[in-house]
């Protein structure tokens, strides 16, 4: 097993090496690697170009948003062919069912929110989850791509304004406190998806 990590470790490697050299078509390829497969500290990536190059930092920001969107489609419709039958492994029709209106409602925002945080948030289980419950794929890539550009641009003021060690700084702050982290999701969710039910209610009895 540590044999296969450290090969693993040893393919990333030369794999950003080649590619960071390419500059913004270099962050697109990175980010589309990371969101399909291989894991790749995407923020410290952005980080780093932008250090360089702050001038052009919208661009590095765009191609990482769109690398990011093109590589969820990997993990999007692995959940799309087989997750029905993964979940439904684990879970009874009827929970099924339930967890599948859920995200219907807010299948938008149940993406959105996931593609702003920084890591360690579980995104590709949102992906898989938006795959499983067939999220339209203009939706799918909008909503990752809306989340990206948030969080890849706060990931550059941020390295502009003081220099790319904040955010190594931050992403270690989010790793020790992972719980708070999710909680925050999960209550900024909650609170939109209860604002979308009164607003959907409201809308109701307006027609009633």
């Amino acid at each position: 097993m540590k044999k296969l990590l450290v090969l693993s470790n040893k393919y990333r490697l030369l794999l950003l090496a080649f590619l960071k050299p390419l500059g913004f078509w270099g962050v697109g390829l990175i980010a589309a690697l990371d969101s399909s497969s291989i894991p790749v500290p995407m923020d410290l990536i952005v980080a780093g170009y932008v250090w360089n190059d702050a001038h052009h930092f919208y661009l590095y920001v765009l191609m990482a948003s769109i690398g990011s969107s093109l590589g969820g489609l990997v993990p999007y419709f692995i959940g799309r062919a087989g997750g029905e039958l993964f979940l439904l492994k684990r879970i009874d029709r009827a929970k099924y069912e339930q967890l599948r209106d859920r995200f219907g409602k807010q299948e938008f925002l149940a993406l959105l929110i996931p593609s702003m945080m920084p890591p360690p948030t579980p995104w590709k289980l949102f992906v898989f989850a938006a795959g499983v419950f067939e999220m339209r794929v203009v939706n799918f890539m909008l909503a990752i791509f809306a989340g990206r550009v948030i969080r890849f641009t706060i990931v550059s003021l941020l390295t502009i304004r003081y220099g790319p060690e904040i955010v190594h700084e931050v992403g270690e702050l989010a790793s020790r406190h992972i719980v708070p982290v999710l909680v925050v999701l999960g209550a900024i969710f909650g609170v939109l998806a209860l604002v979308a039910v009164r607003k959907s209610l409201g809308k109701r009895q307006v027609a009633g």
